[in-house]
């Protein structure tokens, strides 16, 4: 046989297989008992390990008052994807996945939203996500994050705040130091720190956050026992390179 003939032979064998494939899978499909109902639904939640705002009766519920609970219903009138949008309706939920077993289980895996700032206003209470998104501030949720506290607006949470938020989680030496922002105004945002004893700091505004701190650990690791003495009831960061002390 010549080249020509073998190498069209392995073409012609090579298109058999792939077609005799594509048939098995779809006939596999036209098999499916697309007709049989759902036995059994389970909440996968990935990052349970690190917190758990989710719990199964709650979403069972969700997914009952739309009438989109799965189980015993036939598969061929249950929709994944509306499912799905249901789940992420959750004000914890933060994406959810559903998909189906050869065995009609149904399993939705689920990632819940995690917290980063708290913001208290004179009207309202609500938290702001890492994806600098409003949610819900509930009882479940016990995470230790930032409290700002005053006249802050969504605008300013979700960006400026959010940033200061996302800074100080990886800042090692003023992450255990700070837990509470006030803004006055833009301009005249005040920090207080964990320990009540420590004077309030007077930042201004958000402008070069990351060096006003610095220069105030600078001040207190060289002056602690001469602040200590004076009583401070104030630092004020707001003029470049200096820390104020105020009675």
């Amino acid at each position: 046989m010549s080249n020509t003939a073998k190498i069209i032979w392995k073409s012609v064998g090579v298109t058999l297989v792939a077609a005799m494939l594509i048939s098995a899978v779809v006939w596999g499909y036209m098999m499916t008992p697309t007709d049989s109902p759902c036995v059994s639904l389970a909440y996968i939640v990935e990052d349970a390990d690190e917190r758990m705002y989710l719990t199964e009766p709650e979403l069972t519920h969700l997914l009952k008052s739309e009438d989109l609970f799965p189980v015993g219903k036939q598969m061929n009138i249950v929709s994944l994807h509306r499912i799905e949008q249901a789940m992420e309706r959750h004000p914890m939920v933060r994406t959810a996945e559903c998909y189906l077993t050869p065995r009609n289980e149904m399993k939705i895996r689920l990632t819940q939203r995690v917290p980063l700032l708290r913001v208290q206003t004179a009207n309202e209470i609500y938290l702001i996500d890492t994806d600098r998104k409003v949610m819900q501030a509930r009882a479940v949720v016990r995470d230790s994050v930032l409290v700002v506290t005053g006249a802050i607006g969504v605008k300013m949470a979700s960006t400026q705040l959010a940033d200061f938020a996302e800074w100080l989680e990886e800042e090692p030496y003023w992450s255990t130091r700070i837990n509470h922002l006030h803004v006055q105004n833009p301009q005249m945002i005040y920090i207080y720190l964990r320990d009540k004893k420590q004077p309030r700091v007077l930042l201004g505004n958000l402008h070069g956050y990351e060096s006003k701190l610095s220069k105030l650990r600078t001040f207190l690791a060289h002056s602690a026992q001469a602040t200590k003495d004076k009583n401070y009831t104030e630092y004020d960061l707001r003029i470049r390179g200096q820390v104020i002390g105020r009675y």
